[in-house]
């Protein structure tokens, strides 16, 4: 039963982890345009008007269907993604244009606001109330450039709004080719590599010394206890008591057994067991026990044992 609830739990883990990777939070507004220029992107009825990009920036697909777009705080349901096309699941970082033509019966990918300059455009999650990402449009916003967010990499994934207007870069991931990686800032602060070095031993060292350290608390102290726990019975059983006479215990067995059995057996037994517990032959770990069972069966009262025959 409990190998079945630790099953269940390691599933129920597996799937929320799976869940979580692919959460419509994942999802940020990357870029939007309000007012287009003559070169200005055509939708699919040959018009030219304002448009939101969408940015997945996890590594699973998301589906955006039941999310919102809006661009009004008070009304965060204002224009919902529809279900049931599957164009609305977006692969691990990629985009997705939606046209603002302010009629959602457009299709799919069409909201039903127009963008305004000065105003701020919403994500929302398919809850209706959680705001996922939101982005500001600028009222000074030129005509036929666009507000966007990049990221110095991709694999950090840290969007920062530009204050400086775009040339528009519909459905492309926007990157600071520029701006330094991780590894080249690296190479330049350490040349030779004595920092990237120092680094991997003290990890390697922390994590033998923790090793260690959970070893010496979960197997070491107990084998030690147990040890000393045999120790001091060994001792308490071999030289913690005189074995010049029997104690009161020893002798209270002797007693009783002498005066519930009769017969040269109990006797012989009895006479066996102290010479085996004085000479220090006895094998028993237990402290001032003696057990004495009597075992049915046997010929030592038969008086025929007695008899000898003579010769002739």
């Amino acid at each position: 039963m409990m190998r079945k609830r630790i099953l269940l739990l390691l599933t129920l883990a597996a799937v929320c982890a799976g869940l979580r990777a692919q959460n419509v939070s994942d999802l940020i507004l990357s870029e939007a345009l309000a007012v287009p220029d003559s070169t200005g992107i055509v939708d699919e009825y040959g018009r030219r008007g304002g448009w939101i990009e969408i940015f997945n920036t996890s590594q699973g697909t998301v589906n955006l269907a039941g999310c919102y777009l809006t661009d009004d705080r008070t009304d965060l349901r204002k224009s919902i993604i529809p279900k049931g096309d599957l164009k609305t699941k977006l692969g691990p970082r990629q985009t997705t244009l939606f046209y603002a033509s302010g009629n959602g019966n457009d299709g799919t990918f069409y909201a039903g606001f127009t963008i305004r300059p000065g105003r701020t455009i919403y994500l929302v999650s398919n809850d209706g109330r959680t705001i996922i990402d939101s982005l500001a449009v600028p009222a000074d916003l030129p005509v036929g450039k666009s507000v966007y967010k990049t990221a110095n990499d991709l694999r950090q994934i840290e969007f920062e709004t530009q204050a400086t207007p775009a040339v528009p870069s519909a459905g492309m991931p926007n990157i600071d080719m520029n701006a330094a990686t991780k590894a080249q800032d690296m190479a330049e602060k350490d040349p030779h590599g004595f920092i990237l070095s120092l680094v991997a031993v003290t990890v390697v060292f922390s994590a033998l010394a923790i090793l260690w350290f959970l070893f010496w608390l979960f197997f070491d102290r107990p084998a030690k206890k147990a040890a000393k726990a045999t120790s001091v019975i060994s001792s308490e059983a071999k030289g913690g008591v005189e074995k010049s006479a029997p104690s009161d215990e020893i002798a209270a067995v002797i007693a009783l057994a002498m005066d519930m059995e009769q017969g040269g057996d109990v006797y012989a037994a009895i006479a066996l067991a102290m010479d085996l517990y004085f000479s220090d032959t006895v094998h028993d770990a237990e402290s001032f026990v003696l057990t004495m069972r009597p075992k049915e069966g046997t010929a030592w009262n038969d008086k025929k044992q007695n008899f000898r025959k003579l010769p002739r």
